[in-house]
């Protein structure tokens, strides 16, 4: 028996539009726990830790991690990025999960949002539906350099840190494919939820 039957998992790949999905289901009343901002509470939660291992280089003027600085560190550097990830990956995912027991008791359909979900799919084998929002990597890429404003090297090396999206695809229970514009995400979302609900 699943332990969360009513959470699905939405992942991605970076700039597969994973964030306009999420936003989308939140304006259709969906509730969403949200790893991201999850995480960003535990970065700061577990800011002394952190700044002992990476050092005070970290830290913006107000004293706060610098998450563009400590992500320099830790996208170019595989060993730096697994010991940030010893540190807060525990962390997160129980609260995650203590998020999806509350929501779990309301019976309804809910979303979790987690960006690396088969990246660390061990992590989280308590989540058996799991949906991918997918554009092909030639998208990826292009969109990354419009939208981080990124060279074509490093909107390279940034994709390919993460499962390849087609991997992804084959996973997954639910593709929503993005490769088109956001009407075509907003449809690509009703055929997804026609499915949930049957």
């Amino acid at each position: 028996m699943q332990k969360f039957p009513n959470a699905y998992v939405i992942t991605g790949s970076i700039a597969s539009g994973k964030s306009t999905a999420i936003n989308l289901l939140k304006k259709l009343g969906f509730s969403v726990i949200d790893a991201d901002v999850i995480a960003h509470e535990q970065l700061e939660i577990c800011k002394c830790e952190i700044v002992e291992f990476f050092g005070e280089q970290i830290l913006d003027e107000t004293g706060k991690i610098d998450r563009q600085k400590l992500g320099a560190i830790v996208f170019s550097d595989p060993k730096k990025l697994k010991i940030l990830e010893q540190i807060l990956h525990p962390k997160i995912k129980g609260e995650i999960l203590s998020h999806a027991a509350k929501l779990e008791c309301l019976g309804q359909v809910y979303f979790v949002d987690i960006p690396l979900f088969f990246e660390k799919q061990d992590r989280y084998t308590e989540f058996k539906n799991i949906a991918v929002i997918y554009a092909p990597k030639e998208l990826l890429i292009s969109r990354l350099m419009s939208r981080n404003g990124l060279n074509l090297e490093v909107a390279i090396a940034r994709v390919e840190l993460q499962m390849d999206i087609e991997q992804k695809r084959e996973k997954a229970n639910f593709v929503i494919n993005n490769s088109g514009d956001k009407e075509n995400l907003e449809q690509e979302l009703e055929k997804f939820l026609r499915q949930i609900y049957g």
